[in-house]
């Protein structure tokens, strides 16, 4: 399941930096990861300050 990211999310853009295959943008008011692109590696999820990273 790839992951998606949850409203928790404050914008810091660290999970971004951090996806190896680039799925991450920024959004409005929060990222996003586009599920196809994502490879489920949980880069993302274990840089996440506030774990707004989450598996569908």
């Amino acid at each position: 399941m790839a992951y998606k990211i949850s409203d928790e999310c404050i914008s810091c853009g660290a999970c971004a930096a951090e996806c190896p295959v680039s799925a991450i943008s920024e959004g409005n008011g929060k990222y996003n990861i586009d599920a196809d692109t994502c490879v489920e590696c949980g880069a993302c999820a274990s840089t996440c300050p506030v774990g707004a990273p989450v598996q569908e």
